[in-house]
């Protein structure tokens, strides 16, 4: 529905698309990897029905957004948000942020918020931190990240179609829940995404959060998959409770990383309850 302009390269300005829909307490949502905005299409007819205002936008690189040759660091994505939110002057917001969108969450929540945020939403979210180091045994290993850039690099299009059935258990699950037409539009999409944040966001997975995430002090609520084959529970979404006081952990029995549109039902149902909690 409209641009915001966020910065400029060279001469040229970069510009994130973004839809705002509805009335009532704003909802922002922040889409993952490498999707767009259009991919919370049903948690959208969800929360407009609910009689929320609704904003959706497409990451820098992502859907009709420009597509920059920088700035796919979360100092960067979290300042695309936080600009956003001014503009829009968004108050008593709750932002959710799923998988890659997790960590835009964590990063406005510790570095930008000045109180326009009320509640949070992590979903199949990276955060509070994937690499596995001497201090984050609980991490995954880099080489896997590694691998996903090489695969990038060596052909996006093959490694998106793999992608496409891991990310929603497409062997695992009926085609109720994970049709061929479903992995087709999420290959349409992901390919008209640019080369280059395709593949620097990948090292963007690997920031850091823990300090972020320790600096939220608003109700929120973490919702994972215990089938996420692409960020598993135990890596993530589990661990943080125990980093956010009186975050509220609501695992989806089966749930794959697309768990938002696999089990739209489920995860609404939570969505709309905690949001209504407050």
């Amino acid at each position: 529905m409209a641009f915001l302009t966020v910065g400029k390269e060279n001469n040229t300005d970069i510009q994130i698309y973004y839809e705002d829909c509805g009335t009532g307490r704003p909802v922002v949502l922040i889409h993952g990897w490498p999707l767009n905005g259009g991919s919370w299409e049903r948690q959208s007819f969800a929360l407009l029905a609910a009689g929320y205002r609704v904003i959706t936008y497409d990451r820098r690189g992502f859907g009709r957004s420009s597509a920059p040759s920088t700035g796919y660091d979360y100092n960067t994505l979290a300042s695309d948000l936080s600009q956003l939110m001014e503009e829009l002057d968004l108050k008593d917001a709750a932002i959710v942020g799923f998988s890659m969108g997790g960590g835009e969450v964590a990063r406005y929540m510790g570095k930008y918020q000045q109180g326009r945020v009320t509640q949070c939403c992590f979903m199949s979210s990276i955060a509070p931190a994937l690499r596995k180091d001497g201090s984050n045994p609980d991490g995954v290993d880099p080489q896997v990240f590694d691998s996903i850039k090489e695969k990038i690099d060596e052909d996006r299009f093959a490694f998106l179609q793999s992608f496409a059935k891991m990310f929603y258990n497409h062997s695992l699950l009926s085609s109720a829940h994970s049709s061929d037409g479903l992995l087709q539009n999420f290959f349409n999409v992901a390919a008209s995404a640019s080369y280059q944040a395709t593949l620097f966001c990948v090292d963007a997975w690997l920031e850091d959060f823990r300090d972020d995430v320790k600096a939220i002090d608003v109700p929120t609520l973490v919702i994972h998959g215990d089938a996420d084959k692409t960020i598993p529970l135990e890596n993530s979404g589990s661990r943080l409770p125990a980093m956010i006081p009186g975050a509220t952990l609501h695992i989806v029995e089966g749930g794959p990383h697309g768990l938002n549109w696999t089990h739209a039902t489920e995860v609404n149902k939570a969505l709309l309850g905690f949001l209504k909690s407050r």
